[in-house]
């Protein structure tokens, strides 16, 4: 008796394996970045990606534009996007061959990169891929004022942000910065070189704030390039919120101050200003409070004015980079209200000062006006936006203004 024959059932199992032999011959997209496998081609042999920098390098240093390249076939759509999901900007060119970024990529960046593609014979790929840009050689930094999160501070008080090394490419730091307020007050920024030659840029409002106005800063500013390949590496945030409408206003010629609270007078003060001359009068204009120092040594020397003084003086408040003080002036009893006989500073009793030092805070404006042969204060020294008038501030952006 023959033997019986083989059950037809095994030919689909031949079959099975036939099929899975064929699925390299399909390839799969090779990158020159890390990155996991990609859809194969529906026929012919699938498009080959790599990426790197336009300028032909693999590695994409900071400033890089990004380049997404295909052999054997085309490109037909590239999606770029920062870990935030920001789309990196960029076109097809050479007939679909190369996608390039429209901007520099930012240093120490990872990003996603998804491409799809076409072959020769209409096969089409699905790529999914990633690349890390190097880091940056070289940084920038900043300090915020106010300085503290959350702080409370006074109506003159502009958002300031002084850079540790200069800036030269303004508009491309200024695009990247945004103040929010929560009743849409009006305001711009402003460049300036502060007192010690420094870049610093402001944003005040058109008029003082309205008191109890929540501010907000958003600076996007991780990767952004400051000028000269000189990069930021965070992106920075503040918040704080405007106090009472506090105005100290300070009239050299009757020798008083009055302190005002939401337009309200609550004390006049007697005080004794700067000497009359070219080297010792008070400087005029408007002055945010920039601290409250308490109890500190003041040395003429550290001013150029020689060894004119060197004293502990209570009740300190800064108004300007160049040494002008409201304080405690002890030494001048019987001259308050009477004569300006000090080296620049306003010089208060000590009852007065310590009345006014427990209730102003920083970013109260102290208005000086009167004779002064000093005249106005520059509008560096110190907090001195509201030394400059609306008009004239708004040209001091780096943008084309808004309004």
């Amino acid at each position: 008796m023959s033997p019986a024959p083989t059950p037809h059932r095994h030919r689909p199992q031949r079959a099975a394996r036939a099929a899975l032999a064929l699925a390299p011959l399909l390839g799969t997209v090779v990158l020159s970045a890390c990155g996991g496998p990609a859809a194969s081609a529906s026929r012919g042999a699938p498009v080959r990606v790599t990426l790197g920098a336009a300028n032909g390098t693999k590695t994409v240093q900071a400033g890089d534009k990004l380049q997404v390249s295909a052999a054997g076939g085309n490109l037909t759509k590239v999606v770029v996007t920062d870990p935030k999901g920001r789309r990196l900007p960029g076109g097809l060119g050479d007939g679909g061959r190369v996608w390039t970024s429209h901007e520099p990529t930012t240093p120490d960046t990872k990003y996603s990169v998804a491409a799809e593609a076409r072959n020769a014979q209409g096969g089409t790929n699905e790529v999914k891929e990633s690349l890390t840009t190097a880091k940056a050689d070289k940084l920038n930094k900043v300090v915020l004022s106010p300085g503290s999160q959350g702080a409370v501070v006074g109506i003159a008080q502009p958002v300031s942000i002084t850079f540790d090394f200069p800036v030269t490419d303004r508009a491309a730091v200024e695009k990247h910065l945004k103040v929010t307020t929560d009743n849409g007050t009006p305001g711009a920024w402003g460049w300036v070189k502060d007192w010690s030659g420094k870049d610093r840029v402001d944003w005040r409002p058109k008029e003082y704030w309205k008191p109890g106005t929540k501010v907000g800063l958003r600076a996007d500013l991780n990767g952004v390039d400051s000028g000269g390949g000189r990069y930021f590496a965070k992106d920075y945030d503040l918040n704080f919120t405007i106090g009472a409408g506090h105005v100290v206003k300070v009239d050299l010629d009757n020798k008083h101050l009055t302190f005002t609270e939401n337009g309200k007078e609550v004390k006049d003060m007697p005080f004794s200003a700067g000497r009359p001359d070219a080297q010792h009068s008070t400087w005029t204009g408007v002055f945010p409070l920039m601290a409250k120092e308490g109890t500190i040594n003041m040395n003429s020397e550290t001013v150029g004015l020689g060894d004119a003084y060197d004293k502990m003086v209570r009740d300190s408040m800064k108004l300007t980079d160049s040494g002008t003080y409201a304080h405690a002036a002890p030494w001048n009893a019987g001259k308050v209200g009477r004569v300006n006989d000090s080296s620049g500073c306003i010089g208060l009793t000590d009852a007065d000062a310590d009345w006014l030092y427990a209730r102003v805070r920083v970013g109260d404006p102290f208005e000086v006006t009167g004779s002064s042969v000093r005249g106005r204060a520059a509008d560096n020294n110190g907090l001195g936006d509201w030394m400059v008038d609306w008009s004239q501030w708004q040209k001091k952006s780096a943008l084309p203004s808004s309004s």
